[in-house]
C-alpha cells in the first residue's frame, strides 16, 4: 500500500513543506507571502483528514501509512512553527514545547515498539486534539492580518498556539503516563 492515493496525499504533506517555506523568498511584498503560505498551509493540512477518511473509505490503510501520515503532520507543524519563529511570530517557548514534545513521544512510540508494548502509547484523542488546535493556530499565525477587516489573527493565533501549547503538554502527560507501567516493568 505504498502508492495509494491516501498515501500520495500523505506525500504531498511533505513535499509542501518546502514549499511553504520557499513562500517567504518570493520577491513580493510580505501580505501576499503570508496569504500565499497560508492558503497553501490550510490546503496541505486538510489533506491530513482526507488522507484518512480516504484510507479507510477505500480500505486502503496500512502500517507504512499509519507511520507515515503522523511524520507528515510532525514535520508540517515544526517547519511552520520554525518559519513563525524567525518572523517573531511565536514564543520561542511554544515552538521549543511543541517541537520538544513531538521528538519525546516519537522516540517513546518507537523504544515502546521495540519492547512490544506499542500499544501502550497508541494515538488518542487527547493527541488528535492537540493536532486539530496547531493545524488552526498556525495558519493565523501565517496570515498575520485582519481577517474579513475584522479578525485579528496575530491575537487569535497567539490564544490558539498557547492553547495547542496547552494540549501538547497535557498530552506528552498523557502518554508518559500511559507507557510508565511499561517502562517500570521493563526497568526491573
Amino acid at each position: 500500500m505504498f502508492w495509494t492515493l491516501p498515501t500520495l496525499l500523505t506525500w504531498a504533506r511533505i513535499v509542501a513543506i518546502p514549499l511553504i517555506v520557499g513562500i517567504y523568498y518570493l520577491p513580493v511584498d510580505m501580505a501576499q507571502r503570508n496569504l500565499m503560505a497560508t492558503a497553501l498551509f490550510v490546503v496541505v493540512a486538510l489533506t491530513d483528514w482526507l488522507d484518512g477518511w480516504l484510507a479507510r473509505r477505500l480500505n486502503q490503510t496500512s502500517s507504512f501509512g499509519a507511520f507515515l501520515d503522523p511524520v507528515a503532520d510532525k514535520f508540517l507543524v515544526c517547519a511552520a512553527l520554525l518559519i513563525l519563529l524567525q518572523l517573531d511570530r511565536v514564543n520561542a517557548l511554544v515552538a521549543l514545547v511543541i517541537i520538544g514534545r513531538e521528538i519525546a513521544i516519537s522516540a517513546l512510540r518507537e523504544w515502546m515498539a521495540q519492547i512490544g508494548a506499542s500499544r501502550s502509547v497508541a494515538v488518542h484523542m487527547i493527541g488528535k486534539l492537540k493536532t486539530t488546535a496547531q493545524m488552526v493556530a498556525i495558519p493565523f499565525l501565517l496570515y498575520d492580518g485582519r481577517l474579513l477587516g475584522v479578525v485579528d489573527t496575530r491575537l487569535w493565533g497567539t490564544v490558539a498556539i498557547l492553547g495547542a501549547s496547552v494540549l501538547t503538554i497535557w498530552s506528552m502527560v498523557y502518554y508518559l503516563q500511559k507507557a510508565l507501567p511499561e517502562i517500570r516493568a521493563k526497568a526491573r
